[in-house]
């Protein structure tokens, strides 16, 4: 399973999604920035994480197993039924 680097640090939340109110734009490939880290946090229920590339992985998340979202790595996720979920970012901080 793949892990946020130490030296990272939480800048940015979003608001709690449902099965019901996640934004289009997770739902199908997208990517973070270039230097920006997600991890998404499953708060009830499961949700369907697909890393894209380089090689194709799917992981089912729930609230005992998050996800690591790596930098500009394209990927997306879909409810697997009544869901809550947020996603944190995380970058190193600027010096």
């Amino acid at each position: 399973m793949k892990t946020l680097p130490a030296d990272v640090q939480p800048y940015q939340r979003t608001p709690v999604f449902t099965e019901a109110t996640v934004p289009a734009g997770l739902l199908r490939q997208h990517t973070t920035k270039a230097g920006t880290w997600g991890k998404i946090v499953v708060l009830e229920g499961r949700l369907r994480y697909r890393i894209l590339a380089p090689e194709p992985v799917e992981i089912l998340l729930s609230p005992e197993r998050f996800g690591v979202v790596e930098p500009q790595v394209p990927h997306e996720v879909s409810p697997e039924g009544p869901v809550r979920f947020y996603v944190e970012f995380h970058r190193v901080p600027e010096s």
